[in-house]
């Protein structure tokens, strides 16, 4: 019997090649560019022992150690004297400054603020998700969305509303999920357990919505399919930011092909998903009074000159920093907590002390800033673990930081939060130690320099949520700790780290979970 072969098509093969042709000849130009912009003067010939490939830079070293990008900034900048490298890429101009020195990122991010932007290239990449919300735009845009922000996150009411919100999210569901694990001896990942937490509560307090992913009916349907199609679209947007070739993610999006699909897709079920709360906030806010408008979107929602797309941005972009951050800083603490019951214990003790001088021994506000011991516990484990590890800004003309770096205008500057937690020369020879005493002075909390501890960005942009984020950790450590006892499952040694928008652990945090005995 004869085979009869599949012939090809002629016409998809001359698309192929046309396709080839075209990223042939872009890449070609874009060689072609960074070899006229060479300006060696200006550019360091080696990073403190990684010595520059002719006309690909600094290019092979970044593609090796990409699946460990942060603890090879890490051991990069430990090197260098003063904690600051250029990085060439491409020819022989350096495309990127990455620093860990308190006094450049001060630089960067209060005193000479105007000149460094998120800029134009950063906010292209974010668009598809973030599109013009306050954390992908700069200028007057930027000012106008931070005031309103800055407006609501300063009144009482919402702070009340949070606090209400979390406990009704701690006694309703993590508890007994908890409880219900600890009967049956099941292993829990913790990691997926406080993401979901972390989603439905920030989507009560952003936006009035309860998702239910925590309860039992939310691990099916319309709501985790947006949370997944969320999750898996973040990660195609950093994916953008991780290639070497900054037009690969647009010429894919240009032919519809790969991951640019793929986000297309995502994108559609996510801005279904917010556009549908962002009509339902724009209806139920017109005409309620000020008490009515617990949540921030229907804050928002109340200025009629706010468009249904600014408002979908709003809801994407406190959904990104609401539910990612807390959640990996959890994720981390509970992790490093696990092999020391000292802090645990410590912990229990402050809670029951405090409870014990309680009216109504309920953890309110007022109740979690009195606990000093678990603020700094919580406060030392995101020093070692960032949430958000890396931030990037552009650089809007020629500059020289205070380290005497040369920076250049449209280079991209980032400062690393993960390795300036393991600097010798900010937090002293035990830096690398798990130590929530660094924090303390005669028992009550002393704050470091946002300069020196980033973890909540710094200056203009400094985090509003902050407070937020405290509030709710320091509820969910404490309603853990005090009832259970925890082992972490098949973890020896330290996780590995997943760099998404925030720092993820590997594999989640599978933990057993015990009553405490007293």
């Amino acid at each position: 019997m004869n085979t009869i072969k599949p012939q090809s098509n002629p016409m998809e093969l001359s698309l192929l090649q046309s396709i080839f042709f075209l990223l042939l000849l872009l890449a070609l130009f874009l060689l072609a560019l960074f070899l006229l912009r060479q300006n060696p003067s200006k550019t360091p010939s080696t990073i403190h022992g990684l010595k520059p490939h002719p006309l690909l830079g600094h290019l092979p070293h970044f593609l090796s150690n990409r699946h460990r990008i942060l603890d090879w900034f890490t051991e990069t900048l430990l090197r260098s004297p003063t904690h600051t490298i250029s990085l060439r890429i491409l020819g022989g101009s350096a495309a990127a400054v990455v620093t860990a020195d308190p006094r450049n990122v001060e630089h960067m991010l209060r005193a000479r603020f105007d000149n460094y932007p998120k800029g134009a290239h950063s906010a292209s990449m974010l668009h598809d998700l973030l599109g013009g919300g306050i954390f992908n735009s700069d200028g007057d845009p930027w000012r106008r969305q931070r005031k309103a922000a800055s407006f609501e996150f300063s009144r009482r009411s919402l702070r009340a509303f949070v606090v209400d919100a979390v406990q009704s999210e701690l006694a309703e569901r993590l508890l007994p999920l908890l409880e219900k694990a600890e009967e049956d001896g099941d292993v829990v990942d913790l990691q997926k357990v406080l993401e979901r937490f972390s989603f439905d509560n920030i989507c009560k307090v952003a936006f009035g919505e309860d998702p239910g992913c925590l309860s039992a009916e939310g691990f099916a349907g319309r709501n985790f399919e947006f949370m997944q199609a969320f999750e898996e679209a973040q990660n195609i947007v950093i994916g953008r930011f991780m290639s070497p070739l900054r037009v690969a993610w647009r010429v894919k999006k240009l032919f519809d092909v790969g991951s640019e699909r793929r986000l297309r897709k995502l994108m559609a079920t996510v801005h279904g998903y917010t556009a549908e709360i962002a009509v339902r906030a724009r209806r139920e806010g017109t005409g309620a009074s000020s008490e009515q408008k617990r949540d921030l979107l229907s804050r928002f929602a109340s200025d009629e000159t706010h468009s249904e797309e600014f408002l979908r941005d709003v809801v994407t972009n406190f959904l990104l920093a609401g539910r990612e951050t807390t959640s990996s800083a959890l994720t981390w603490f509970f992790w490093l907590v696990s092999a020391r019951p000292d802090v645990q214990r410590k912990i229990v003790d402050e809670l029951r002390s405090v409870r014990a001088a309680a009216v109504d021994r309920m953890l309110g506000f007022d109740e979690l800033r009195e606990m000093h011991y678990l603020h700094a516990a919580i406060t030392e484990s995101m020093r070692l673990y960032p949430p958000v590890p890396m931030d990037t800004q552009s650089c809007r003309e020629d500059d020289v930081m205070p380290d005497g770096t040369f920076v250049g205008k449209g280079w991209q500057v980032s400062y690393s939060a993960y390795a300036m937690g393991r600097l010798p020369d900010i937090w002293g020879p035990d830096c690398e130690e798990y130590r929530p005493e660094r924090w303390l002075e005669d028992g009550v909390f002393r704050p470091e320099s946002p300069f020196k501890y980033p973890v909540f960005h710094a200056g203009p942009r400094m985090c509003l949520g902050k407070e937020m984020a405290y509030i709710q950790m320091k509820s969910i450590v404490a309603s853990v700790l005090e009832r259970y006892q925890f082992q972490v499952v098949g973890k020896d040694g330290s996780p590995e780290s997943i760099l998404s928008f925030t720092l993820r652990m590997k594999g989640g945090l599978p933990v057993r979970f015990q009553k405490r005995d007293e």
